[in-house]
């Protein structure tokens, strides 16, 4: 299971880009090398050891232009392609074996074989490709082996309750019991957002990727990156429903919207916002506890202060008290539009 570092991530990239290039590179000059070796052992096949090598060098660079082309195809679309493959040629070979063509000319025979077979062939690579692949996901690339009664829950996160960063504590405190899961497709909308000409957005995103680093310093969290991508998707949002769906996983996030949507496609979703909300701390009247006064209030001798999670309190005989912290006792609470607001009265210790 693969730790989370956005840094050693971004070398390994370069690393692995690097290793590639040199790799082509050998693999073209080994071509031209047995080109030039084939006009040696077999004179009569190529006119020259010079045509040899050319000839050599020439597929050498054809199929590195193939791999070029292909670079953007993933591991998981290729397999998903050889599969549909395969399956395609189950009816052709139930066809070549009927004897239906058993009457045509032997020429003929050798050439409907053709036709059936790269038809068939071509049919199942297509249909493996397009885009519903979650059937061909759930029997290849996705599948998941876990022991015999043991059940392990997969939660993703997504990009905004990474920034949020109040997923650390969940999974200190072992709240969250599975496998959590980082797309790769978040973590490149981390790193453009880090990189974003506009400040606040760019501090979102770097603060983002602070807390993945120290989530993969943690020894008590575990979180796996995920290679899968769906590139016909455009919107992160659709990609992390999709994989949620493959995954049959949880959607650990702080979006709304996306949360809805989640439901609506059968998902359960974890909204952090709505967890704090439900263990926030409901204050009554007759409640004591203590309060720093920051401010100055509307009404004469009122001080304010607020609490962690941002309910203002106005305390009574508290202006004179301000940058204290000070007893203050619950007397009555207002509900707002914007929430509760807690009016208290100053309780000296005796």
């Amino acid at each position: 299971m693969a730790s989370v570092n956005p840094i050693l991530a971004a070398n390994q990239e370069g690393q692995k880009f690097e290793l590639m290039q040199f790799v082509r590179l050998i693999f073209i000059t080994l071509c031209g090398l047995a080109g030039f070796a084939i006009s040696v052992v077999q004179p009569n096949l190529l006119p020259s050891e010079v045509h040899g090598g050319l000839y050599g060098l020439s597929v050498g660079c054809l199929w590195v232009a193939i791999d070029l082309y292909f670079q953007g195809v993933s591991l998981r679309s290729f397999s998903a392609a050889t599969f549909g493959m395969f399956f395609g040629m189950l009816p052709a070979l139930i066809l070549d074996a009927s004897g239906l063509f058993v009457y045509a000319p032997e020429r003929v025979q050798w050439v409907i074989r053709l036709i059936t077979f790269v038809g068939f062939s071509y049919l199942g690579m297509i249909l493996s490709l397009r885009s519903n692949k979650e059937d061909f996901y759930l029997l290849i690339p996705f599948v998941r082996f876990s022991p015999k009664g043991v059940k392990s829950e997969n939660y993703i996160l997504d990009t905004c309750s990474i920034i949020d960063g109040r997923f650390l504590d969940i999974l200190r405190l072992k709240f969250i019991d599975g496998v959590v899961i980082v797309p790769k497709f978040v973590l490149n909308e981390l790193h453009q957002i880090a990189d974003s000409t506009d400040p606040n957005r760019s501090e979102s995103g770097r603060r983002g990727l602070h807390y993945l680093d120290q989530a993969q310093k943690d020894p008590l969290i575990t979180i796996r990156i995920h290679e899968a991508d769906f590139y016909e998707e455009k919107d992160v949002d659709t990609k992390l429903i999709r994989l949620a769906t493959v995954l049959q996983a949880k959607l650990i996030t702080n979006d709304k919207t996306l949360g809805k949507i989640a439901e609506l496609n059968g998902l359960v979703s974890l909204n952090l916002q709505e967890l704090t909300k439900a263990l926030r701390h409901q204050i009554c009247p007759g409640d004591i506890f203590p309060l720093r006064i920051q401010k100055a209030g509307k009404e004469k001798d009122q001080g304010v202060g607020y609490l962690d999670d941002g309910t203002m309190v106005v305390v009574n005989h508290a202006r004179d008290l301000l940058g204290q912290m000070i007893r203050v006792e619950v007397s009555s609470l207002l509900q707002t539009t914007a929430g509760v607001m807690v009016f208290a009265e100053h309780n000296p210790q005796n």
